[in-house]
C-alpha cells in the first residue's frame, strides 16, 4: 500500500480509515438511498474547498464532487438547512445577499446596489431515489421592484474510490472522458483501470440559457412577488440497469410510500420526554435510511460516509439492538450472511468454511485488488454472532419456517467455530490473520493497538478476546434452543455441554482478582492481557459471567476511570495506552454501551442500566439533529458542557442509532415468548426524567398490542390499552 504519511491519522489498523479533515463543527447535511449517499454543506452545496468528503457516492465512488449555487457571481446567504425529521428530504433556506451591478457595464465608477440583502427568497429542497438526486429550487422575489439575476450550478465529477477520499494514494488512475453536452443535459463519464466506464448525467428543467462542461446558468427577471423554479436531477451511472423516469414530485411519493411501509411493520415509541423522542425518531429514521433501497434486502450498511456497505458484525448488531421493535431487519440480515457465507479457504480473505462475512466493498479499488474487503472475511465475532442473531429471531418470532432453512447455515458457523475458529485446540475462539493486507486485531475493536498487556506491549497473536468467549456461549446456547425446537434433543443436548464447559474454562482463564474484572484477552502464549476495558461489559451482555464476578465487573466499570459521565469507555483512564481521543482505547461507543446496559439487566443492575440510558440520552443532546454518531472521545464530564466529538465517527452509524431502543428494552425487561404467545417484562423500570412511555404495534406473529408504561414511586406500572389477536402480556415486579 502507498499511503502519504503526512494524511495518514494513526488511529486504527484498518490503513484505508484515513482523514486530514475533521467534521466537527461542519453542518453536514446526510441523505441516503440504497448504494447512493450524498454529504451536503449546509447551503446544500458540495464546496469545491473545504471538508473533502462532501459529494454524491454511489458503489463506494464519488460521483458528483463539486456542486455549487451562486447568484450573480456570489454564495447566497443561508437562512436555515436541516434534513426532515423523517430523513426524506433535506430543504435549505437562502437568500440573496446585497448584490451590486458591474461597475464595468455602466458609466458609474463605483457599482451600483441592484439587489437589497434579503430581496429573493431561494428555496432548496432535495432527496435520493434510485440512484439519483431529485433537486427542486424556488425563487421567489419579495421586493417591490423587478429583479435580474444570474443563476449559475457549478459542478464537477472526480470519480474518487471512497477510499481515496480517505487518503489513500494511488499512483495511477483511469481516464477521464469528454464531457457531452446538450440543451438541458450534461454526461461527465471516467473510464477506471477495471475497465468499467462510470458516468453522472446531470439534467436541467427548464433547460439553461447556458450550458457549459462545468456549470450552467439561468438569466432570471422576477418581477415583485415573481416566482421561478428550476428541477435538477444527478443520475449515478444513468446507463445501468432499467429506471423508471421520475421528476423530484414522483421520487419523493416514493419515498414516501417506503416510510409508510415501514412504519406499519414497526413497533412506535413515545414518552412524556420530547427530547427523548427526538431522539428516538432520528434513531428510527436513521436506521430506515442505512436500510432503504439496499439490494441486499432489508440490510442495514453501516454508516455514513466511510462505511455506506454491509458489514456483518454491524449488521448483526444492528438488528439484534433493533429485534424488539422491527425483526424483519433481522431476517434480512440473516438471509444475506447466509448467502455470502464462505465455502472454501481463501488465505487473502481471511475465508474459511463456514465464516461470516466481515465487510463487502464495491469500487475501483476493490474491483482491481488495490484493497482487500471487496468480500472480507477477517472477523472473529461475526460467525457467532450470526448464531446468535439466528436464536433471537426465533425466540422474538417463533418463526420456525425461516430457521429451518437457516438451519444449515448455523451447523456451518458452528463447524467453523469448532474447526477453525479454535486455533491452536484449547477450546476458545482466536484469531490470527491470514491475509497480509488484512486486519492484525480482528474483533469489534481492530485498531491495531486496541490489544495489550499491562505495561502497553502489544499482544501477539492467536488471540483469544475475553467478549468474544462470551459470544461462543451465547451461540451455543441460542443454538441449542434451535435444535430443540428443530427436533434434534440429542444435538441440543450436546451444545448445552459445551456452553456450560467453555463457561468453566472462561471463568478459570479470564477472571483478574486483581483488576475485580475480567481481562481483555489471553495472548498466543495464554497470558492475560491484565488490562481494564468495555469488552467486559460485553461477557456480562453474554451471560457467560458467574453472578457474583458480573456485580464486581460492573463495579469495576462504573469506577470514575471507566465511566466518564457521557458512558462507559472502551478503556479505564490509567492503563498504559488509554487516550480518551483514540478510536478504540479511551473513546465511548453507544452501541458498547447498549450491550453493557443489556448486560447489567440481565443480572438485575437496573440502576446501572438506566445510568447508562441517560449518560446517552444527555449526549444526545448535544448532537447535531439529536443523532448520536459511531463514537466520541472519552474524557470525564464537565458541568454544562457536552460530549467531546471524534473527529471523523461516521453519523449515521446504523448500531449507534439502534443503541437507544437495545437500552430501553434493557430497562423495561422486555422479552418474547412466541410459542405462547406472551410477551414478558421483567422488573420495568424507567429514570427519574421520564415519566411514561407509549409503545405501539409491537406484534408477535399475527397478534398486537399498544401498551402504556407510567413510572411510581418504587416500580412501573403496565397497562394494555390495545389489542387485537391472540397474546398474553405478563409483568414481573
Amino acid at each position: 500500500m502507498n499511503l502519504s504519511m503526512e494524511e495518514a491519522i494513526r488511529i486504527e489498523d484498518r490503513w484505508y480509515v484515513l482523514a486530514t479533515h475533521s467534521r466537527h463543527g461542519d453542518p453536514t447535511r446526510v441523505l441516503k438511498h440504497g448504494e447512493t449517499f450524498g454529504l451536503f454543506d449546509g447551503y446544500g452545496d458540495i464546496p469545491r474547498v473545504g471538508v473533502d468528503e462532501h459529494g454524491i457516492y454511489h458503489r463506494g465512488t464519488r460521483f458528483l464532487s463539486h456542486y455549487e449555487l451562486r447568484i450573480n457571481g456570489q454564495k447566497p446567504t443561508l437562512l436555515n438547512s436541516s434534513v426532515k425529521q423523517d430523513n426524506s428530504q433535506l430543504h435549505c433556506d437562502l437568500t440573496t445577499p446585497d448584490l451590486h451591478e458591474d461597475p464595468s457595464e455602466g458609466p458609474n465608477e463605483s457599482a451600483r446596489l441592484a439587489v437589497l440583502k434579503g430581496t429573493v427568497h431561494l428555496a432548496r429542497s432535495r432527496l435520493l431515489w434510485d440512484a439519483a438526486c431529485h433537486e427542486r429550487l424556488e425563487i421567489e422575489n419579495y421586493g417591490e421592484q423587478p429583479v435580474a439575476l444570474r443563476l449559475t450550478l457549478e459542478f464537477a465529477a472526480d470519480y474518487a474510490d471512497i477510499f481515496e477520499v480517505r487518503g489513500y494514494q494511488r499512483e495511477r488512475r483511469g481516464q477521464d472522458l469528454q464531457p457531452e453536452l446538450s440543451a438541458a443535459r450534461v454526461r461527465l463519464g471516467y473510464r477506471g483501470l477495471d475497465g468499467v466506464v462510470r458516468r453522472t448525467d446531470l439534467e436541467w428543467s427548464p433547460a439553461p440559457q447556458t450550458v457549459a462542461s462545468d456549470h450552467v446558468a439561468y438569466a432570471l427577471v422576477l418581477a415583485p412577488r415573481g416566482k421561478a423554479g428550476i428541477e435538477v436531477t444527478v443520475t449515478c451511472d444513468p446507463d445501468a440497469g432499467e429506471r423508471t423516469p421520475m421528476d423530484f414530485a414522483k421520487a419523493l411519493l416514493c419515498t414516501e410510500a417506503t416510510l409508510r411501509s415501514v412504519h406499519a411493520r414497526s413497533a412506535t415509541v413515545e414518552t412524556t420526554n420530547q427530547q427523548f423522542n427526538h431522539w428516538l425518531y432520528r434513531s428510527s429514521a436513521d436506521l430506515t435510511m442505512l436500510t432503504s433501497g439496499n439490494p441486499e434486502g432489508p440490510y442495514p450498511y453501516a454508516g455514513v460516509p466511510w462505511y455506506s456497505t454491509p458489514f456483518g458484525r454491524d449488521g448483526i448488531l444492528t438488528a439484534m439492538e433493533y429485534l424488539w421493535a422491527d425483526p424483519s431487519v433481522a431476517r434480512g440480515v440473516l438471509a444475506f450472511l447466509a448467502r455470502t457465507q464462505a465455502d472454501r479457504v481463501i488465505p487473502e480473505r481471511d475465508a474459511e468454511p463456514g465464516k461470516i462475512v466481515h465487510e463487502m466493498r464495491k469500487g475501483e479499488l476493490a474491483d482491481l485488488g488495490e484493497i482487500p474487503f471487496g468480500c472480507y472475511y477477517g472477523t472473529i465475532d461475526s460467525t457467532p454472532l450470526f448464531v446468535a442473531l439466528a436464536g433471537a429471531y426465533y425466540q422474538r418470532t417463533g418463526d420456525l419456517e425461516f430457521v429451518r432453512r437457516l438451519w444449515p447455515h448455523v451447523e456451518r458457523a458452528l463447524a467453523w467455530m469448532r474447526e477453525y475458529g479454535d486455533v491452536d485446540g484449547d477450546g476458545f475462539l482466536e484469531y490470527q490473520r491470514k491475509s497480509a493486507e488484512g486486519l492484525a486485531n480482528q474483533g469489534w475493536k481492530d485498531s491495531e493497538d486496541a490489544v495489550f498487556h499491562a505495561d502497553g506491549a502489544l499482544a501477539d497473536g492467536p488471540i483469544a478476546l475475553a467478549e468474544v468467549q462470551g459470544y461462543a456461549y451465547l451461540a451455543k446456547m441460542r443454538a441449542s434452543r434451535l435444535a430443540q425446537a428443530l427436533g434434534a434433543a440429542e444435538h441440543a443436548h450436546a451444545l448445552r455441554r459445551e456452553a456450560g464447559e467453555l463457561r468453566e474454562r472462561f471463568e478459570r482463564a479470564f477472571w483478574s482478582e486483581e483488576l475485580g474484572t475480567y481481562v481483555i484477552a489471553l495472548d498466543g502464549g495464554k497470558q492475560p492481557c491484565a488490562v481494564r476495558s468495555s469488552n467486559a461489559g460485553q461477557v456480562l451482555w453474554s451471560g457467560i459471567a458467574s453472578p457474583e464476578r458480573a456485580v464486581r465487573a460492573a463495579r469495576t466499570l462504573f469506577s470514575p476511570e471507566s465511566f466518564s459521565g457521557w458512558g462507559v469507555r472502551t478503556i479505564a483512564e490509567g492503563e498504559a495506552r488509554y487516550n480518551p481521543m483514540s478510536y478504540h482505547n479511551g473513546s465511548i461507543w453507544p452501541h458498547d454501551n447498549a450491550l453493557i446496559a443489556l448486560g447489567l439487566a440481565r443480572y438485575g443492575m437496573k440502576d446501572k442500566t438506566t445510568a447508562i440510558l441517560t449518560a446517552l440520552f444527555e449526549a444526545s443532546l448535544f448532537m447535531d439533529l439529536h443523532r448520536l454518531p459511531e463514537l466520541w472521545c472519552g474524557f470525564a464530564r464537565r458541568p454544562s458542557e457536552g460530549p467531546t466529538l471524534y473527529p471523523v465517527a461516521c453519523s449515521p452509524q446504523a448500531w449507534a442509532s439502534a443503541s437507544v431502543f437495545y437500552v430501553l428494552q434493557a430497562c423495561l425487561g422486555l422479552s418474547f415468548h412466541p410459542e405462547a404467545p406472551r410477551i414478558r417484562f421483567t422488573h420495568p423500570i424507567l429514570p427519574a426524567w421520564m415519566q411514561r412511555v407509549q409503545i405501539a404495534n409491537l406484534r408477535v406473529g399475527d397478534a398486537a398490542v399498544d401498551l402504556d408504561f407510567e413510572r411510581h414511586e418504587h416500580d412501573v406500572g403496565v397497562n394494555v390499552v390495545g389489542k387485537s389477536g391472540s397474546i398474553d402480556v405478563s409483568v414481573v415486579l
